[in-house]
């Protein structure tokens, strides 16, 4: 009897299944507890690697509780990739979903802060903008410029405050957090991504430009949420970042 791959991958990542029948070993005999001892294996290294992967989160939610989550999250999401830096791509919406995880809503956005962070470690390298040629510009001139971001920049938008979570599980003597909606950008000007903390407008004034936006409609975007804004900070944080790669002028 053939054992699809279908059949095979569900059992491996399920323990409540059966070793599929006609699965044999190298010598042709039935797999039995080769079988169990590989899926435990295999079960364990998955475990192991949503800890490695969302610390924070385990911190939140302790051992045992991670070690059951990662165990319903590898029957939900079985690995799609041999490579282990895209383990647990779906995990913030699988907390989304856990309806037992409900009254702590800000799990699955510390959870996007946790996989972006690791994405963009893994992100393609991308040479940053010389930070003379911005000063070489015009204001006028300036305010039709589009801005095009490196691979590893990513922007994170909470109705929690995810920042100083993430700060407070991972940095000793950090304040407690604050209850606090909070914007994050993340950046890696070397080869360590780190994420920012965004004033106010500034995460509306970053939107607008990733989305290829000019200058000066990304003010308007940022000036709709703080009137007064001023891009100075953010600005000085990108570059400091390495966050812009290339500028466009109108004509």
């Amino acid at each position: 009897m053939t054992v699809t791959q279908s059949e095979f991958r569900a059992a491996l990542t399920d323990a409540q299944l059966s070793v599929p029948e006609g699965l044999r070993d190298g010598a042709a005999r039935p797999a039995g507890r080769r079988f169990d001892v590989y899926r435990n294996n295999v079960a364990v290294s998955l475990t192991e690697a949503l800890h490695e992967g969302f610390p924070v989160i385990a911190r939140l939610l302790g051992k045992t509780n991670m070690d059951g989550l990662a165990g319903l999250f590898l029957r939900a999401h079985p690995p799609q990739s041999p490579l282990m830096m895209h383990y647990g791509d779906a995990f913030p919406g699988f907390l989304a979903d856990l309806e037992q995880l409900s009254h702590l809503g800000y799990l699955p956005d510390v959870a996007r802060l946790e996989l972006a962070l690791r994405r963009a470690y893994h992100a393609a390298d991308a040479a940053p903008i010389d930070p003379a040629r911005l000063a070489q510009i015009a204001p006028e001139d300036l305010l039709s410029a589009r801005l095009g971001f490196a691979p590893a920049v990513t922007l994170l938008r909470s109705p929690w405050p995810i920042f100083d979570i993430w700060r407070f599980n991972t940095q000793p003597d950090a304040p407690q957090p604050r209850a606090v909606a909070q914007d994050v950008l993340i950046t890696r000007p070397d080869f360590d991504p780190a994420p920012h903390l965004l004033p106010p407008g500034a995460a509306a004034w970053i939107a607008a430009l990733i989305a290829g936006e000019t200058w000066s409609a990304a003010d308007d975007a940022a000036r709709a949420e703080v009137p007064d804004f001023d891009p100075a900070a953010p600005l000085t944080l990108l570059v400091q970042g390495g966050a812009i790669t290339h500028l466009t002028l109108k004509g």
